[in-house]
């Protein structure tokens, strides 16, 4: 078995400015670091990660804070599942939340449908929606380390409202030519 290797970081930060503390856990959770507890968290070893921690760990110490950067491997497979659970579960949390951005996106159109509402400045509007899902679903995929359950049907309910969009300009292209 090829044992997965982790960069792990652990570092203490002053508490104020707390702006620079959040600044620093969301820039971390961005990578897609899963949190061990506060102060410490895993990324896989890439060449990119390690890069990044290393930048990281220059701005922690001029926030007046220390860090240690390591590199680390499970001390066997049942640990090693547990920490490739916490970085799926965080991803289902994410696709489970675009999930439902979906489905806001569809209950819109339903509407528009419904009120027979069908302008070029509503299907730009849609579009505009349509183009922050997919690009909100190309982050969740790039920080979808292990193959989260649900990336599957992320893509797949994307795929449904792309389609969704094109049948509701159909229908916006339908309504103006009728009106020429």
């Amino acid at each position: 078995m090829v044992s997965l290797s982790w960069l792990l970081l652990t570092y203490k930060v002053p508490p104020e400015p707390a702006g620079k503390r959040v600044a620093l856990w969301r820039r971390l959770k961005g990578m897609g670091a899963v949190y061990l507890q506060n102060g410490v968290c895993l990324l896989p070893k890439t060449e990119d990660h390690v890069r990044r921690l290393k930048m990281l760990e220059n701005d922690i110490s001029e926030m007046g804070g220390e860090s240690v950067i390591l590199e680390t491997i499970a001390l066997d497979r049942v640990q090693e599942d547990k920490v490739v659970s916490r970085f799926r579960a965080d991803r289902d949390d994410q696709y489970r939340e675009f999930l439902g951005r979906c489905a806001d996106f569809e209950k819109e159109i339903a509407k528009e449908i419904a009120i027979n509402k069908f302008t070029y400045a509503e299907l730009e509007e849609e579009d505009t929606d349509l183009k922050k899902l997919q690009g909100w679903l190309e982050k969740i995929k790039k920080l979808d380390f292990y193959g989260a359950p649900l990336a599957d049907e992320a893509a797949l309910r994307l795929r449904a409202c792309e389609a969704l969009l094109d049948s509701y300009a159909q229908r916006v292209f339908d309504a103006h030519d009728e009106n020429r």
